[in-house]
C-alpha cells in the first residue's frame, strides 16, 4: 500500500507539473545533473580564476587571432614561430602574481587556433620545446601553479589553422582562398591528432582540475568532434576534471532552453555578464563562468592600453557571484613571457580588496533579496553581504532584511560594529533596513564597501 501511494504521489506531482506548463526532467537528466553540480563544487566556491593566453602570437604583438584577421598563410606566419623565445618565462612569477590577485585557480593555453603547442606534444614538431632548450612551457606551468594552492586548467582548441587536414572553414585565414580549399582534407584523420592530443595533455600532465575547449560552430559541433568519444576519454585519465561546454553549441539563448549537457559542465558567456542567474528550463541553476580581458585582447597587444580599472574589475566579480557565476579574467603575457606591468599592478589591486573582503566572495552565491540602486548581494548560508559599489546619499536601505531577525551588522574589512534602524526621516514602510555605513557620501573602502549581515538561525 506504501509503495502504491508513493507511486501515486509521484504521478500526481507529475501531472500538476505538466498542467504548470513546468517539464519534469528524467532520471538521466537528473542523475548528470547531480554528478556536474558535484564535480564543480570547489570551482563554484573558488569564484576567480586567471585566464592566460600565451603563444607565438605575443611575437606580432596584435592579438590571437592575428593570423586568421590578417588572413597569413601559414609560410607567413612561420617568422613569429622562429622568433618567439619567451627567455623571460617564469612560471613561478605567474603564480605570485594570481595568488596576490587572490585567484584560486588558472587556465593556460595549451594550443590555440593558431596550431602552435605550448606543451611537448610528440605527435608535431609545431611546438615551443624543440625551439626553447627542450623545456616544456605548460609542465612548468602546472608544477608552479599546483605549489602555490592554486588548482589548475589547460585551454585547448579544437580547431587548427595550421593542420593540413583541417578545412578552411570558419575563420581559418585562408577561408576565402578557392585554391586552397581544393586540396584533400582528411577529417579523420585531423580528429585521430586532435584527440590524441587530448589524450597526451590529460595522461601525461598528473592531475587536471579543468579542461577548456574551444569551441564549436555552425554544423562543426557536438559529434563532429566526436565529442561524446573524447569526453569519455578525458574522464578516463581524469575523472573528476571539470570542462566547459564549447564541444557543443548551446542548446538556446534563452534560459528556458538551456540543459545542463554531458559534454560540459559549466557554460562560458564572454566578455559580458548575464544579467540573471542561469538556469536550466526545470528551474536548476547553471554553473557559468564570465572570461574576461584586463584590455581589449585576448593574446598580447602592443598598442592595446585600454586597461580596465581595479573598480571595475572588483565589480564585475561582485556581479559575477552575486548571480552564482565565476570571473576567469585574462592576462596575456609578451614574447619575452612578461606579464604587463599595468596587469600586475591591476591584479595587486584587486588582491588587496579581496584581503579584506574575501570572505563575501569564496563560497559565496547569490541572494534572495532584490538588487539595490546602491550596489549588490551576495550571500552564504544565513549571512547576507551588502556591497556597497555606486555613489550613495545617506544610509543603506537593505530592503527585505527583517530587523527581528538580524544577530549582527558589521563592516566586514575591520569588524566594526555599525548601527541600523528599520526606519528613518518618518518612513515606516515595512520590509525597510537601514545601516549606516559612512557619515559622508565617501565610501569607507574603495571600489566597494561590504556590509556583513549576520541572521539568526
Amino acid at each position: 500500500m506504501k509503495k502504491l501511494l508513493v507511486i501515486c504521489a509521484i504521478v500526481l506531482w507529475s501531472a500538476l507539473n505538466f498542467l504548470n506548463g513546468q517539464e519534469v526532467p528524467s532520471k538521466e537528466y537528473k542523475s548528470n545533473y547531480e554528478q556536474v553540480m558535484a564535480r564543480t563544487a570547489w570551482w563554484r566556491q573558488s569564484r576567480f580564476g586567471m585566464f592566460i593566453h600565451f603563444g607565438a602570437y605575443a611575437v606580432p604583438a596584435r592579438g590571437e587571432w592575428v593570423k586568421s584577421n590578417e588572413k597569413l598563410t601559414t609560410e607567413q606566419y612561420q617568422k613569429y614561430i622562429d622568433t618567439f623565445n619567451p627567455i623571460d618565462f617564469d612560471a613561478k612569477v605567474w603564480a605570485k602574481t594570481a595568488k596576490a590577485a587572490g585567484m584560486k585557480y588558472a587556465v593556460l593555453t595549451a594550443k590555440h587556433h593558431d596550431g602552435f603547442c605550448m606543451f611537448d606534444s610528440k605527435l608535431t614538431d609545431y611546438k615551443l620545446s624543440t625551439r626553447f632548450g627542450g623545456r616544456d612551457l605548460v609542465r612548468e606551468f602546472l608544477d608552479a601553479f599546483r605549489a602555490e594552492g592554486i588548482k589548475v586548467g589547460l585551454y585547448y582548441s579544437i580547431i587548427d589553422w595550421h593542420h593540413p587536414d583541417y578545412p578552411n572553414v570558419g575563420n581559418h585565414p585562408q577561408r576565402d582562398d578557392k585554391e586552397y580549399a581544393k586540396r584533400t582534407f582528411n577529417w579523420d584523420n585531423y580528429l585521430k591528432y586532435m584527440h590524441g592530443q587530448v589524450e597526451e595533455l590529460v595522461k601525461n600532465y598528473g592531475k587536471l582540475d579543468i579542461i577548456w575547449f574551444d569551441y564549436s560552430f555552425d554544423e562543426y559541433s557536438g559529434e563532429k568532434w566526436k565529442a561524446k568519444e573524447l569526453v569519455e576519454m578525458v574522464r578516463k585519465y581524469q575523472p573528476d576534471i571539470i570542462m566547459d561546454n564549447r564541444l557543443s553549441t548551446h542548446e538556446g539563448s534563452s534560459s528556458k532552453l538551456r540543459m545542463v549537457s554531458t559534454l560540459g559542465d559549466f557554460e562560458t558567456p564572454e566578455q559580458g555578464i548575464p544579467d540573471v542567474p542561469l538556469v536550466d528550463k526545470y528551474g536548476n541553476p547553471i554553473p557559468w563562468e564570465t572570461c574576461l580581458t584586463l584590455n581589449g585582447v585576448w593574446g598580447y597587444n602592443e598598442f592595446d592600453h585600454n586597461w580596465k580599472s581595479p573598480e571595475l574589475i572588483v565589480h564585475s566579480l561582485v556581479n559575477c557571484v552575486s548571480k552564482n557565476g565565476n570571473l576567469l579574467l585574462n592576462v596575456g603575457p609578451d614574447a619575452r613571457g612578461n606579464i604587463p606591468a599595468e596587469c600586475v599592478e591591476i591584479l595587486n589591486e584587486v588582491g588587496n580588496w579581496l584581503g579584506k573582503n574575501g570572505e563575501s566572495i569564496y563560497g559565496s552565491g547569490s541572494s534572495s533579496l532584490a538588487k539595490p540602486d546602491w550596489g549588490r548581494y551576495t550571500q552564504k548560508g544565513n549571512t547576507i553581504y551588502a556591497h556597497w559599489l555606486y555613489p550613495n546619499l545617506g544610509q543603506l536601505n537593505a530592503k527585505g532584511v527583517s530587523g527581528e531577525n538580524v544577530k549582527n551588522v558589521t563592516l566586514l574589512k575591520s569588524g566594526a560594529e555599525l548601527p541600523y534602524q528599520k526606519t528613518w526621516w518618518g518612513n515606516t514602510e515595512t520590509g525597510n533596513f537601514f545601516i549606516t555605513a559612512s557619515i559622508t557620501a565617501e565610501k569607507p573602502v574603495k571600489y566597494d564597501t561590504v556590509v556583513k549581515i549576520e541572521l539568526k538561525k
